[in-house]
């Protein structure tokens, strides 16, 4: 298990998370003509409105039941089929995601009793397809959110048709629109149809509007979700939350017999290579020259640059996927992550850690699961770290212990560019590097006494 947190106290404070509704409106948002609906009070809706545009610079149409106290005493069914009225005649959606907040699901609503109740008062109609995911931000963070939705809208919406030319599904986990831009480029290197869910590669982060739509165009058709019981195989990235027993590839090999590679996030060169390995395996195709040279000068890059990474100390934080993707990044280039935080309460946290660095004790190595930023800062302070590698959440803690914050993942606030960041793959692994080794330097720089202009 996950270490406790320093001290012992009844609240967070500055938790290092973000609640489970978020995950689940991103995944909505990036299925081809859907909406999320987000069952509860209109606080959760704004909320969630004002982190995903600050962080994508794009509009965000979240819908709401609008709880009340009339409704929280009395249930949210009439609210529930109101909303769900409102949004088929103003919208036309092609799915509806519904995500249960903290107050419904406190409060015990029935939802697939109000679902079939509105199904049956609207029997004769096309109806979207429905899709309820439970996301009390009590049982989870954003990326239970997340990986929940996903596999609620395959359980709700996939089949077994027969698909042609030996189709994968992709499930990426939550990355930026620029990884799912890239992602997209290596499946059709390989020359692979593929069905990338979810795909917010295009309505979170698209070109400017000659006049407001209200779904922007893009996402993962529901058409293909339907299809994901007939591909050859699925993808799932991600070592803890994406790899928990009941998820979407899972699902499929049990109920459609298509066979599951769980991966880590392809972070760094190893975890890139397995990758591209088991897509070769699957497709039959090698690797393309392309992505042979990215990869080389991406060595390349590491011997140009391990004389300023050697030895350098960072603190990692945020969610638990990407702080096992970003620690085993870190080791191929001789970066030493001696803080590994994350608000996740997964308990797998320090055993993933453990196989990437076996005696990760004995190297001075501390991970920290169910962590705040006050636990967070008040270890960090003892590393005496050169850099901090994390969301723009931890801002107010770098500038407390004036040690630069390389920012990865989500949210980025403070900054332009979130949704164009690179995590995954060769290239991502280089414009991590680079950024790294500049910031490793940049420090180092300005901590001479005398300053240097040659490296």
């Amino acid at each position: 298990m996950d270490l406790k947190p320093i001290e012992t106290y009844t609240a967070a404070r500055n938790a290092c998370k973000l609640c489970a509704p978020l995950g689940a409106s991103l995944v909505f948002k990036g299925i081809e003509g859907a909406l999320p609906l987000l069952h509860g009070s209109q606080g959760c809706a704004t909320y969630i409105r004002r982190y995903l545009i600050s962080h994508f610079k794009e509009p965000v149409d979240i819908a709401c039941s609008n709880f009340g106290e009339q409704t929280a005493i009395f249930g949210g069914g009439a609210n529930l089929k109101l909303a769900l009225d409102n949004l088929r005649r103003q919208y036309d959606p092609s799915l509806i995601g519904i995500a249960t907040t903290c107050l419904s699901e406190t409060i015990g609503d029935d939802i697939q009793m109000f679902l079939s109740e509105y199904q049956r008062l609207n029997k004769g109609e096309t109806l979207p397809p429905l899709v309820h995911v439970s996301s009390p931000s009590y049982q989870g963070t954003h990326m239970e959110g997340f990986h929940n939705s996903v596999t609620a809208t395959v359980k709700a919406v996939a089949g077994a048709s027969e698909i042609p030319g030996g189709s994968v599904n992709v499930f990426p986990g939550m990355i930026s629109p620029a990884d799912l831009r890239y992602l997209k480029e290596i499946l059709s290197d390989f020359d692979t149809p593929f069905t990338l869910l979810p795909d917010y590669s295009e309505t979170l982060d698209g070109p400017p509007w000659t006049e407001y739509e209200r779904i922007p165009k893009g996402g993962t058709p529901v058409s293909q979700i339907r299809n994901m019981g007939g591909a050859s195989a699925s993808f799932l990235f991600g070592r803890v939350i994406g790899s928990m027993e009941d998820n979407a590839g899972a699902w499929l090999s049990e109920k459609f017999g298509v066979p599951c590679h769980r991966l880590g996030l392809p972070i760094g060169v190893e975890e890139t290579d397995r990758f591209f390995s088991a897509l070769g395996l699957v497709t039959g195709r090698e690797i393309p020259e392309k992505h042979r040279k990215e990869r080389g000068r991406l060595l390349d890059s590491y011997v140009d640059g391990h004389k300023y990474m050697m030895g350098a100390r960072a603190v990692v934080f945020g969610e638990e996927d990407l702080v096992v993707g970003i620690s085993s990044f870190l080791k191929e280039i001789g970066v030493l992550p001696m803080l590994i935080a994350s608000g996740g309460r997964s308990g797998n946290l320090s055993a993933k850690i453990r196989e990437l660095f076996p005696d990760y004790e004995n190297q001075g190595i501390e991970v920290r699961g169910d962590s705040d930023f006050l636990d967070i800062e008040a270890a960090a302070e003892k590393k005496a770290p050169d850099v901090l590698i994390g969301s723009s959440k931890g801002y107010a803690m770098s500038r407390r212990l004036k040690v630069p914050l390389m920012r990865v993942g989500f949210p980025i606030h403070d900054r332009v560019g979130g949704p164009r960041q690179l995590h995954v793959g060769y290239r991502g692994a280089q414009s991590l590097f680079d950024r790294l080794a500049n910031i490793i330097i940049e420090k180092r720089q300005s901590e001479s006494k005398v300053g240097y202009t040659y490296m």
